[in-house]
């Protein structure tokens, strides 16, 4: 089943959990020994191949890196790539920080000593 953005967060996760399962098995893995390899415990295996919500994204990926998926991930979340004006201004520079929304101030009055307002 291909993961479509309608569907619900369990459901993809059930369908994540589902094609870990089936990778396992194309490398002829029990949960154990993919546990063992991956560093974390045979229900944390059980609990990513059933959908559960509860596991943590980082047995998540010692599964993945066990059943060499990690590269994968690339295409998940590609790298930001800048376009040429933001090249331009950085001149080979890398940016280190984002900018925040600009509050454009209302026409100032200048201000003059013994104005009230």
């Amino acid at each position: 089943m291909k993961i479509d953005p309608q569907q619900t967060d369990e459901s993809i996760l059930l369908e994540l959990g589902n094609r870990l399962a089936n990778a396992r098995l194309e490398r002829n893995l029990t949960q154990a020994a993919l546990a063992e390899q991956a560093g974390v415990g045979k229900r944390t295996v059980e609990r990513l191949e059933s959908g559960e919500v509860a596991t943590h994204l980082s047995g998540f990926l010692r599964v993945c890196r066990a059943l060499d998926l990690l590269e994968r991930f690339d295409a998940l979340l590609p790298e930001p790539k800048p376009g040429p004006m933001t090249q331009l201004k950085l001149q080979g520079r890398k940016r280190q920080r984002a900018t925040g929304k600009r509050t454009i101030s209302r026409e100032s009055k200048q201000w003059t000593w013994g104005e009230q307002s």
